[in-house]
């Protein structure tokens, strides 16, 4: 029985007790692991995103108590509210696996093969979704739409034959500025994020649709091609700033701060959105106070990098938090050799 004013929901055999109202893919993500679906549109600090991408679907093999029956075709679990006594099937469907297949293989129908000099390499939830997902070639035999690079702001580029049109950027906008210049313009597949009558976006919060896009269509101009992110170390840093809560990750490579992102969570989603100023202005250690080293999953390859002798540079010479860590990187990278 479920907790009282709670429903329990089963994904994948593992069952717990959520409020009502919580969405099946938010409810997996509670018990984490491999059981929660893959989001490349959903943001849960964006209202209204979520169900344009199709890669979270699930199976619902029973509605609730109330009415068991299955519902007849997969689902998208973020636009998906659970009831009392359902129950999904995620990685242990096979259905939703061959669905999930078919869904990557659509959204890298246009994706050029821009890995090797994307700055979204080694981060990018289109890589790995790709490779835990998707097919060993395209089905596809026509010519692949094509887009020249805009800048669309004094610091953002637009790489518009990397968008997957997940909307995330134009939330973004709609909610974090005074008045949005960028949408999703045409119909079908000549669908494309433009500016109106090509303005540039400019606003105090606008660098955040770098964070939030998934691929590497909306890229940091003071970044790009500086270097890869794996030779880069994230370093958890804070300021007193005006316009936002100055809480930041900075990219270290060596003693040079490389660029300025926003700390993201387990489901890299920015914790909170930081302004242009701590973003692309503030590129100097002596403008910050560092915290402690950024948490990175042991699987991503950012976690290669480390100090091949431990002699740490000026940035962390004075901070024990940082010199130990990267005591136990280089242990674990020696351990692997």
């Amino acid at each position: 029985m479920a907790e009282e004013g709670k429903f329990r929901v089963t994904i994948d055999g593992i069952a717990l007790d959520v409020a009502p109202g919580t969405t099946i893919l938010n409810a997996a993500r509670q018990i984490g692991g491999d059981i929660v679906p893959p989001a490349m549109c959903y943001y849960s600090k964006l209202e209204g995103s979520g169900g344009k991408c199709r890669t979270c679907l699930v199976k619902v093999s029973k509605g609730s108590e109330k009415d068991p029956r299955p519902m007849p075709k997969l689902v998208a679990s973020c636009r998906t509210t659970v009831m009392d006594g359902m129950e999904v099937q995620n990685i242990t469907s096979p259905d939703v696996v061959e669905a999930r297949k078919g869904v990557v293989e659509m959204l890298l129908i246009n994706h050029p093969l821009d890995c090797p000099v994307c700055d979204q390499a080694g981060e990018c939830k289109l890589q790995d979704l790709g490779y835990e997902h998707g097919a060993d070639q395209t089905r596809y035999e026509f010519e692949r739409r094509t887009f020249e690079r805009i800048d669309i702001g004094e610091q953002i580029q637009l790489h518009m034959n990397r968008c997957i049109l997940c909307y995330r950027c134009v939330y973004v906008a709609n909610q974090l500025t005074d008045g949005r210049e960028h949408g999703v313009i045409h119909r079908g597949d000549h669908s494309e994020i433009s500016t109106f009558i090509e303005n540039a976006l400019d606003n105090d919060f606008i660098g955040n649709v770098i964070d939030v896009c998934p691929v590497g269509a909306l890229t940091d101009k003071t970044f790009r091609f500086k270097n890869r992110v794996w030779f880069t170390k994230p370093v958890d840093a804070h300021r007193d700033c005006p316009t936002c809560s100055g809480k930041v990750t900075l990219w270290y490579k060596g003693e040079e701060v490389l660029r300025v992102t926003g700390r993201k969570d387990e489901f890299n989603e920015v914790d909170e959105f930081i302004c242009n100023s701590c973003r692309f202005e503030k590129k100097k250690t002596a403008d910050w106070v560092l915290e402690e080293p950024t948490i990175v999953e042991k699987e991503s390859v950012i976690t290669a990098n480390h100090y091949a002798v431990f002699t740490p540079p000026p940035v962390i010479k004075n901070n024990p938090k940082l010199q130990e860590a990267n005591v136990e990187q280089l242990a674990r990278t020696e351990r692997l050799k």
